[in-house]
């Protein structure tokens, strides 16, 4: 909701601006401009992505936009489930802990925390970094390093719609001026039409430059920007589950690795020690599944 609203201030003040310098709002509106700018934008996002990387794209607006990105409820939910499995593997050994892993979807335990079942990546995740170590294919100490190579991975793949927005804006102005050259064309095929049309296509072709460089400053940059920081969040949330199954596989008590996961979050998202305290005091851990 903050972006649109972001969006919708950018617009205001360029069009309130220009109002009030005594222009006309419809003066802005020609169609073949927004063609040329939003087609080659469009160009650009098809030439230089893989189909991964053009969906990536696609649903890391809608998350923007949506205002969909990763919540304090989502760290606080984590956190729990989280002091779940940890009190599950302490009580009843890893081995408790299996079906979980293999059936995601059917965990008891998991169908309380929506915000964890219900984003596939999270649940790979954390199942990747348990499977190992139930089966016993890897030492405790190593399950560090074996969830950050995937947590490394997973950052660069996340990049990849950062890098294709920023190409996109920082493309926009030039394709304005594409836009505005095209007017320009039109212009001097139609002078001898008289001043009021030439007038008209030269305003046509300015307008080109001023959507390109619009677009790019006012909206698509600062929309990749959003992305990137929604990414950063998501990031936190792998990194607390990698701190803390390695906290517990390396022998801490179960509170100790959750107060690990906590304490790499942002003060923002972090929730206060009390406050964790009681949250996990009010969970009921005594079911084995």
């Amino acid at each position: 909701m903050l972006l649109i609203i972001g969006f919708l201030i950018v617009l205001a003040a360029t069009v309130g601006g220009f109002m009030m310098a005594g222009g006309e709002p419809l003066v802005l509106l020609h169609l073949s401009e927004f063609v040329v700018i939003g087609g080659i934008g469009l160009g650009i996002l098809v030439i230089s992505s893989p189909w991964g990387t053009i969906k990536a794209v696609v649903e890391k607006v809608q998350i923007a936009l949506t205002g969909k990105g990763t919540g304090k409820e989502d760290f606080v939910d984590l956190l729990k489930i989280l002091y779940e499995i940890f009190i599950v593997a302490r009580r009843h050994g890893l081995i408790a802990l299996e079906d979980h892993m293999l059936e995601p979807a059917g965990s008891v335990l998991f169908q309380k925390y929506p915000s964890f079942l219900n984003a596939p990546s999270r649940v790979e995740f954390l199942t990747n970094g348990l499977k190992p170590l139930i089966d016993g294919r890897i030492k405790p100490e190593q399950l560090e390093g074996l969830l950050k190579a995937e947590l490394d991975s997973r950052e660069k793949e996340a990049e990849a719609p950062v890098g294709i927005l920023m190409l996109i804006g920082d493309s926009l102005p030039g394709v304005g001026i594409v836009a505005a050259v095209l007017g320009i064309i039109n212009t001097m095929a139609a002078i001898a039409e008289g001043p009021a049309k030439v007038g008209e296509n030269v305003a046509a072709a300015l307008t080109g430059t001023f959507l390109g460089i619009l677009s790019a400053y006012g909206f698509v940059n600062p929309l990749a920007n959003r992305i990137r920081v929604n990414n950063s969040m998501e990031t936190q949330y792998l990194t607390a589950i990698l701190k803390g199954l390695s906290g517990f596989a390396n022998g801490m008590a179960p509170i100790m690795a959750i107060e690990i996961a906590r304490r790499c979050l942002e003060t923002r998202v972090q929730p206060n020690a009390d406050e964790l305290e009681v949250m996990l005091k009010a969970l009921n851990v005594h079911q084995p599944k």
